[in-house]
């Protein structure tokens, strides 16, 4: 089942018009999560909305929005009061500028969702606009409110559908002058640039994310799976942390270990294993035989992640 539209309204350009749905282009639920326990008793920690001064709780219906002016002192906004400023981008998608795609700062860049027409009307002023977007080859500049606030929407054309991707406003993103300044100015040698062009030629590739496995996710689902067989942990060996003491050294010798497995996947003709789509570990079921008994009939086999 598809996920819910994030956000319902009308996409405009001009005088064209079609309905439109908002929904998330990625997913974090597939990530193993943790919830926070009371270790003397193994029950799950519950948080209480309390009244900072008097430690009562407080119900929803008496909870607003303030701003604090000073220290204790509040403005009350209320939800009507909000709702009173609602601006277009509140219900209308309305595009104002096109724009060439290498002119967008990656650091605005925030997050992507997928737009489609929703319904069955507008399809065809949606295949419009859409078409226009890919044939001038540009980038779409509109804003769109989300969360109680006004942002910036990118939207690109992505096979039937339109990829919109939220940015960022200028005062969000921080100056690098603030964290570059004192970077020192280091003359870089022909020799070491050469070196360093060569590991990088080695090292050359097309993206694919397939290929990239989470292996964090892989680590928390095989202590997870020891811990359920009842298997101790043993702690893995860090890595030995090294000071590069001669640079044009620990080039060389990058351009050796890089080469090393290139010649021996060259020998064995075999092709770099891509990790398949998605984290296919998954924990060991918790219905039918027990981790022990499975784990004892079945030493070799990995555990399987289930879809959605």
């Amino acid at each position: 089942m598809a996920p819910r539209a994030n956000w319902k309204g009308f996409l405009r350009l001009s005088l064209v018009t079609c309905p439109v749905a908002l929904y998330p282009a990625t997913s974090e639920s597939e990530k193993i999560s943790f919830n926070q326990l009371n270790r003397q008793t193994g029950h799950r920690i519950k948080y209480l909305k309390v009244d900072a001064d008097t430690g009562d709780e407080v119900p929803n219906e008496d909870i607003v929005k303030g701003y604090e002016l000073d220290k204790g002192q509040y403005i009350e906004v209320t939800k009507d009061e909000l709702e009173e400023i609602a601006l277009e981008s509140t219900r209308t998608i309305e595009i104002d500028e096109f724009v060439d795609k290498p002119d967008i700062d990656p650091r605005y860049l925030i997050r992507p969702y997928y737009l489609r027409p929703d319904g069955k009307v507008g399809h065809d002023a949606f295949a419009v606009i859409r078409e226009t977007i890919r044939e001038m080859d540009k980038v779409a500049i509109g804003r769109v409110v989300l969360t109680n606030r006004e942002h910036i929407i990118a939207l690109e054309p992505l096979d039937k559908g339109l990829v919109g991707t939220l940015l960022r406003y200028p005062y969000e993103v921080r100056s690098e002058q603030e964290y570059f300044d004192e970077i020192q100015d280091v003359k870089v040698t022909k020799d070491m640039l050469d070196l360093a062009r060569h590991i990088v030629n080695q090292k050359a590739g097309r993206f694919e994310p397939e290929k990239f496995e989470d292996h964090y996710e892989t680590a928390l689902i095989d202590l997870i799976n020891q811990k359920r067989a009842g298997k101790p942990i043993t702690p893995k060996e860090r890595p030995a942390s090294t000071n590069v003491v001669d640079l044009m050294e620990a080039l060389r010798r990058s351009v050796g270990k890089e080469a090393a497995p290139t010649k021996a996947a060259a020998k064995s003709g075999k092709k770099p294993r891509k990790a398949s789509s998605g984290q296919k570990e998954m924990l060991m079921p918790i219905e039918g035989k027990k981790p022990k008994e499975a784990a004892a009939k079945k030493p070799a086999a990995k555990p399987q992640r289930k879809s959605a």
